[in-house]
């Protein structure tokens, strides 16, 4: 998994250089797939898929995987909501006032995250601790979006899927 550095938001330009770096990073066994994931950020998933795959498209010529395209409604934050007792255990603490029966429209949910936290400042690597704690199996059957993703990752083809 490969991120943009400082918290960059990730443009056609930036998914270019990632897909570049994990591609030569091992020569002798490339990715067979790339999956882009974005934020929707409350934007229209397909549209914003859409930008992103055309300008991207072209600048991958030496790249000779799959590249597939992915999005979390909202924020990535609200896919650990889907477990929340994966993540109740994993916080130590109760969720607070959240919904969490449909992660997918959690309002904020990076927020809502980061104050349920503390004083823990929230990272990648803490993000990364946190969903390695939690089922995927279950965030799959209660958010769309992440269910459109794992379909990417597991069995190639689309990952565009309204949520």
């Amino acid at each position: 998994m490969r991120i943009p550095p400082r918290g960059l938001p990730l443009r056609a330009e930036m998914a270019e250089r990632l897909i570049q770096a994990a591609w030569f990073a091992d020569s002798d066994a490339p990715p067979e797939k790339f999956v882009v994931i974005v934020d929707t950020d409350q934007s229209d998933p397909a549209e914003l898929l859409e930008l992103l795959e055309v300008d991207l498209t072209g600048r991958l010529g030496n790249i000779h995987a799959e590249v597939l395209y992915a999005y979390a409604q909202q924020h990535l934050e609200a896919w650990y909501f889907a477990n929340a007792e994966g993540l109740r255990t994993f916080l130590g603490r109760n969720l607070g006032s959240v919904d969490t029966s449909k992660p997918d429209e959690i309002q904020n949910p990076k927020l809502h995250l980061k104050h349920l936290l503390g004083s823990r400042v929230y990272t990648a690597r803490v993000s990364e601790d946190i969903a390695r704690a939690l089922d995927p199996e279950t965030i799959a059957q209660r958010s769309p979006s992440f269910s459109g993703f794992l379909e990417a990752v597991i069995n190639g083809g689309t990952a565009r899927q309204s949520a």
